[in-house]
């Protein structure tokens, strides 16, 4: 039902926006594993929050951890808990947390919310790898080896999430790629730690997914393939 102006009624709207929310890549608070509990299968992980504020936050919305959209639930006034499905667990690097681990987070874009990133659905594409870490003057340069098919949506200057942060790519060569991570982002999230070795969660621009999706049937006739 609408109104006579033929807008959606408020609920409606409401409704919409919560089903539609997103994350920007740019980390609130490093928080703290309180417990990761096996459950028949899955998994509960309770995290604790030092900066984010959880008083807005009720059971069913949704927080970004190390990259991953979980639903928040037994909400307290510093911790909330969140289910991993064996899907997540399989899929992204949330298996491998334990007490005490340190966890990137950010609460779900609301209207009139900074995007001050770029769009992050909180759906990780695959787990990569950190294969060099060495200085570069005050940041760090993270070269990082993707999974395999997940280059072609890699480009210099575009966007990637990392663990839930939003970086910009410097070069693509293969199927690794470059980012710089300042000395702000070395501090408040959880990246100024990663060694050689270390597995992160990977998500591409959404855009560029698209677009890739968009032109297939290009790439194929330009190939010799048959649409």
């Amino acid at each position: 039902m609408t109104c006579g102006c033929g807008c959606a009624p408020r609920v409606q709207r409401r409704a919409r926006a919560e089903a539609a929310r997103m994350f920007t890549g740019i980390v609130q608070d490093v928080g703290r594993v309180l417990s990761f509990e096996e459950r028949g299968g899955d998994a509960r992980l309770t995290v604790g929050c030092a900066r984010l504020d959880l008083s807005t936050l009720r059971a069913g919305d949704s927080v970004c951890v190390q990259g991953c959209c979980l639903t928040a639930l037994e909400i307290a006034a510093s911790a909330f808990a969140a289910d991993l499905s064996r899907e997540t667990l399989a899929l992204t690097t949330l298996g491998e947390l334990r007490a005490g681990a340190a966890v990137n987070l950010e609460p779900a874009l609301r209207a009139g919310d900074a995007l001050g990133g770029h769009l992050v659905s909180g759906h990780i594409d695959g787990v990569a790898v950190i294969a060099e870490v060495h200085a570069d003057a005050r940041s760090l340069r993270l070269t990082i080896e993707t999974p395999a098919g997940l280059a072609r949506y890699l480009a210099p200057k575009g966007s990637v999430a990392v663990d839930g942060v939003s970086l910009t790519i410097n070069e693509v060569s293969g199927a690794s790629f470059g980012v710089n991570i300042i000395p702000h982002t070395q501090t408040n999230t959880t990246l100024g730690g990663l060694a050689a070795g270390a597995r992160v969660n990977l998500e591409v621009d959404q855009l560029a997914r698209y677009v890739y999706r968009l032109m297939l049937p290009y790439i194929g006739f330009q190939s010799g393939g048959q649409n």
